[in-house]
Parts: C-alpha cells; structure tokens; sequence
C-alpha cells in the first residue's frame, strides 16, 4: 500500500501563485478589450468575458451565480453519464445497452480520429470496431501502460492489442515502473470521453464504474494535449505542465482538468474542495490512503457537514488505508459490496461538484503515475452521481470494530 502523504509542496504553491496572478491580470484584460482568447465552449455563443471565470489552481472552485444546463436523464445536448451496474448489465455475452456498446457506438461514428490513452484492454468487439475503424480511414492510436496493457496481452483471454498491431494500428506503452493509468478517449477532435472504467470485461460488467462524455472540442483539446506528450513518450512528472490552460467553461458549467503526476491534484485542489463543503461529501473510493484528503473530511464532519463514503474492502484493510480514520471519526463509512472491485474515484461535493477520472487517492497516484482528473461544477450531474453513490453505499457494509483499532 502507498504511504500516506502528509507533507504540502511549498515551491510549488509560489509557482502557482504567480500563474495564478498572471493569468487574472491577463484575463481582465482581456475581458476589458473583447478579445476572445478561445478555451471556451458554449452553444449559446456567450462571449468570453461573460462566462464564470476558469476555476483557481490554487483554491477549490468558488460558487457561480448560477448553473445553466439542460438535462433529460442521464445526458444532455453536450454531455452523457453512465454507471455499470452488475446487478442489471453484468453478461458480457449481452452488450445491449452496456458501456461497451456505447463505446463501439462512438467507435463506428468517428470520422477522422480516436486517440486513446487506457490502462487495460480485452474486449474483442470494440478491437474490432477499432480495426474497422483504421480501415475506413480512421487515424487510430493508443497509449496504453506496459504491464497492464502490453505485457498482459499474452495472457489468456487477452490479444485485443495484437489484433490492433496487425491491422496496422499503432500501439504505445510507457516504459516506467509508475503506472500509465489514464482511461480516456478522443474522438474527431470534438469529444471527450473519460472517468474510472477500463475497457476490459472486468471492467463494464462485473466493477463499479463511471463514464463522462463531453461534445466539447475545446475540452477534447485539453485531453489531446496530453496524449500526444504520452505518444512522444513523455510520461511522469517530468513531462511539460499545461496547468494554465486546463480551466474553461461550458454552457455555465465550470471544469478543471488535472494531469498528474506532472501537476498535483490532491492538495491543491481537492483537499481545498472538500474544506470548503458547506453541506454535503459523498465519495467512492478504490485506494484511500492520502491522509490529508481523510481528514479534512473529518474535520467537515466535526464543523456539522454530513459526510459517507464507501472504500473498496479489498483496499481498505491495509496499514496505509485511511478507513479507520474516517470510521474513528464517526463518518458514515463502508466497505463496498461488490464481489469483485468497487473501482470508481468519485467526490461529491455540496450535491453540485463532482470529481472523477482515475486517480485513486494515494501517493503513488499523486507522485508517479500518468491520471487525469476532472471537476465539473454541475448539480444535475451531480445528482446522477448522487443516484450512483446511494446504490453502491446501500450495497456496503459498516467495518467491523473489532478489526480497526481506533485511538
């Protein structure tokens, strides 16, 4: 298990104070001069100078006026969520209405790109969709991690990656013993696909998941950033920051996108989140093990702020799991009912800011891997996750005291 992380970066803090300072400079100017600078996506074609501002890199989100988005269940005109459930979606040999045929739904949609950068891989429809694809004309790539992606492809039940490499697609591994652990897809340019799930039968059928698309090309630009540093094989914290530009708005709704290891996203961004939770924190967790995120849940619990959580039992028994600090706390924590993992990396914060991707809250996670993380300042999305959280809670189980030894 990773060690807990209890130290803060002050160099980095002053570098992220004077971008910070620049860019406000540079944002009012802009705004007093008209000019559009780009990095924004709205529908409603309102100009730069009156959407919220980008999100600090050095404070949590600050709240809007208002949030304007238009939602019918699960997705809207420029966004869709979607949950695996097991219990409902868990036959492999039935994809109707699955994550998978979602994804091979936008696979045979593409037009002229997919770039992908995914930890894992073994579902054959989607590799043929892929080669499908590529044969029509499609620009196909992947980065992938070389033990989980590359190396595991010998195994059984696995050659997805062989079958992409003899069709002629370009497959590409780190070469680190960090973890390339990002999961997402890009598709024309124009969408953004992303959140916790692995595109392996594990992963849709029988884990908790999540998946966040967004019709956004300005957001899509964001992710194709960082995968052509990967495809160049710049991996890890010595790979270039683009922090700065990694803040925009869409239809009202702000987000924050963060790539680690190059950029933390831990303290200066999601600790201070839930500091200020005035409400409400819900999360799901695979590894919890970074104590600072734990205990400032603790200490918005002691200021009256309703606080719940389930970690993944398989993760949460560990010296370096921060279960028995929430459950010493009184929180309202539990290990997951699922047999296998319950895999998502979820905050909710005050039922209107979600934080996802595929950082699990851990050092290694922080310091070493390749993740992304986003934060979307949206209640109606934050509902559905909401929706999602109630069902993997009511499905846990409270830790046995016996087996955590509290102070």
């Amino acid at each position: 298990m990773p060690s807990r992380r209890r130290s803060s970066r002050p160099q980095q803090g002053v570098i992220v104070l004077f971008v910070t300072v620049i860019l406000a400079i540079l944002g009012l100017f802009y705004a007093l001069t008209g000019i559009n600078v780009g990095g924004v996506f709205d529908v409603t074609q309102t100009s730069v100078a009156n959407v919220p501002p980008p999100i600090s890199t050095d404070t949590p989100f600050q709240p809007g006026d208002s949030v304007s988005t238009s939602v019918s269940g699960g997705q809207s005109d420029w966004w869709q969520v979607y949950f695996t459930d097991r219990l409902t979606m868990g036959d492999p040999n039935h994809i109707s209405g699955s994550i998978e045929e979602k994804l091979i739904e936008r696979i045979n949609a593409a037009q002229t790109s997919i770039h992908i950068a995914s930890f894992e891989f073994d579902l054959t429809l989607v590799a043929d969709a892929l080669i499908a694809a590529h044969n029509r004309g499609v620009d196909v790539r992947w980065v992938t991690d070389n033990e989980f992606g590359i190396d595991a492809d010998s195994e059984p039940g696995r050659g997805q990656f062989a079958m992409l490499q003899a069709a002629g697609i370009e497959v590409r591994a780190d070469t680190r013993t960090a973890l390339m652990h990002n999961k997402f897809w890009i598709f024309d340019g124009q969408i953004l696909w992303t959140g916790s799930t692995n595109i392996t039968e594990s992963g849709i059928f029988v884990q908790d998941n999540n998946t966040i698309v967004f019709n956004s090309p300005e957001l899509a630009a964001i992710y194709e950033r960082e995968f052509l540093e990967m495809w160049d094989g710049k991996f890890g914290p010595k790979s270039p920051s683009q922090l700065a530009d990694q803040s925009l708005s869409l239809n009202g709704t702000p987000i924050q996108v963060i790539f680690t290891s190059e950029d933390p996203a831990l303290e200066p961004t999601i600790v201070p989140l839930v500091s200020r939770a005035t409400s409400s924190i819900h999360f799901l967790a695979f590894s919890f093990t970074d104590f600072p995120l734990a205990d400032a849940m603790v200490q918005r619990a002691k200021a009256g702020v309703t606080v719940s959580g389930v970690i993944d039992k398989t993760q949460s028994g560990g010296t370096g799991s921060e279960l028995g600090t929430l459950f010493c706390a009184g929180i309202a924590v539990r290990q997951d009912g699922n047999p296998q993992f319950m895999h998502n990396k979820v905050i909710i914060v005050d039922e209107r800011y979600v934080v996802t991707g595929s950082l699990n809250y851990s050092t290694s996670a922080e310091e070493s891997n390749d993740e992304n993380v986003i934060i979307i300042d949206n209640p109606e999305i934050a509902s559905l996750y909401l929706q999602d959280f109630n069902k993997v809670f009511s499905q846990g189980t409270a830790p046995d005291p016996a087996k955590v030894n509290c102070p």
